[in-house]
């Protein structure tokens, strides 16, 4: 029987190639970066995921941890059983239930340029929205109806400043969207 090729060749050391880098790249792949702060600080990196995410109560894979009616030829329907794991780190469970919980800050905001160019709107015409959009200022030459959203997303992002603009301008009548 006919010997395979390369099979009996010496093996040769590749000079080009970074050991450091290999190694690095290796050790990324075993022990990834968890971004979570509560998840990372309960890992065991002797552990696998699989147990790791079983003693903090959370799910590997969905579909083991449901349970769900399975439908067989023979014995009609049974329900399958749920794994019943032990929680070891149930901290890390109402850590993560606390930080959901929480209300979500609403980060949108608006560019500056944007708001100077409502403030300027307002400043010059008030709520004549068909002015606006005759007004040389009006670059992008947007219509009235789309200044008219430029105004109320500026209200809506910054209410505040929105209000203390307005009154420091003592309109007669509060803008109306």
């Amino acid at each position: 029987m006919p010997k395979a090729k390369k099979s009996g060749r010496k093996k040769k050391y590749n000079y080009e190639q970074d050991r450091k880098k290999l190694k690095k790249k290796l050790l990324k792949k075993y022990n990834p970066r968890i971004e979570n702060p509560q998840i990372r600080n309960a890992w065991d990196n002797r552990k696998s995921m699989a147990r790791n995410l079983q003693d903090m109560g959370l799910a590997f894979d969905p579909n083991r941890s449901l349970p769900l009616k399975k439908a067989s030829f023979f014995s009609g329907e049974r329900e399958a059983k749920p794994s019943g794991s032990i929680v070891i780190k149930p901290y890390v469970l109402n850590q993560l239930e606390q930080e959901a919980s929480l209300p979500e800050k609403d980060s949108k905001t608006l560019s500056s340029d944007l708001i100077e160019y409502v403030q300027h709107m307002i400043r010059e015409h008030g709520d004549n929205y068909k002015a606006m959009a005759r007004d040389e200022k009006n670059y992008y030459q947007d219509t009235p109806k789309q200044i008219r959203r430029k105004v109320g997303e500026y209200r809506r992002c910054h209410p505040e400043q929105f209000n203390t603009f307005v009154e420091s301008l003592g309109l007669s009548r509060p803008m109306d969207l």
